[in-house]
């Protein structure tokens, strides 16, 4: 099967992230723009200088209380996820969390930018039932989920891929960790749209490069 990805930019100017952008999209399917990374003041002109590749990007801005960069107000994110949906991305990828207040839900669906409604455990694994549940609260907002915990033991991964049995299209789950490794190559055979890679370094605990995937990929012809 074709294993396709999406790398994560975690860039810290707009020039950096244009450069890597484009590098990225040369071997990747996609690629996530982690907006928390920038200067909140850079991303007006980052999001003028990638304009082209929009539609093959999945944009992001993590708070630091759900593991990201973003230090300001959650007034302030909110601001620049409303910026991030007018330039009609891929995806915007919003927490779960933040979906829930419904004037940023009704302007984002206004904009016809399809949300990618996340939720991250950087601690553990739920069980297989909270997992469940999680899921179905957050379908009810997109078919477009993204589910991450952070895997323990083999079991924990088996957790989070059973979740599969429930979705039809568009989920994206797979566990962190050196554990979980093995369920962000699994995710794509049990139907997710892409995994998460990197071009080098990685962004979170137990991420492939984009090259390791690809050799992966090679070795199945």
């Amino acid at each position: 099967m074709s294993y396709k990805t999406c790398v994560s930019i975690a860039e810290t100017t707009p020039n950096k992230v244009s450069s890597t952008l484009k590098l990225a999209l040369k071997k990747s399917d996609y690629a996530e723009i982690r907006f928390d990374f920038l200067n909140p003041r850079d991303v007006p002109k980052t999001l003028q200088y990638i304009k082209k590749y929009h539609k093959r990007c999945v944009f992001t801005l993590r708070p630091k209380t759900e593991g990201g960069k973003f230090s300001d107000s959650e007034k302030e994110r909110l601001s620049i996820l409303k910026l991030l949906a007018e330039y009609n991305p891929l995806y915007l990828d919003v927490e779960f969390s933040a979906i829930k207040n419904r004037e940023l839900l009704n302007y984002i669906k206004k904009t016809k930018t399809p949300i990618l409604v996340s939720w991250h455990d950087f601690k553990k694994t739920p069980s297989t039932s909270v997992l469940i549940e999680k899921y179905q609260k957050m379908k009810k907002i997109s078919n477009n989920i993204k589910i991450v915990t952070t895997a323990k033991s083999i079991k924990d991964t088996a957790s989070i891929m059973s979740l599969y049995k429930k979705q039809s299209t568009g989920l994206i789950a797979f566990a962190m960790g050196s554990f979980g490794r093995l369920s962000r190559i699994l995710c794509l055979h049990l139907g997710a749209p892409y995994t998460y890679v990197s071009l080098g370094k990685p962004v979170a605990p137990g991420q492939f490069s984009l090259d390791e995937i690809k050799s992966l990929q090679r070795l199945q012809r």
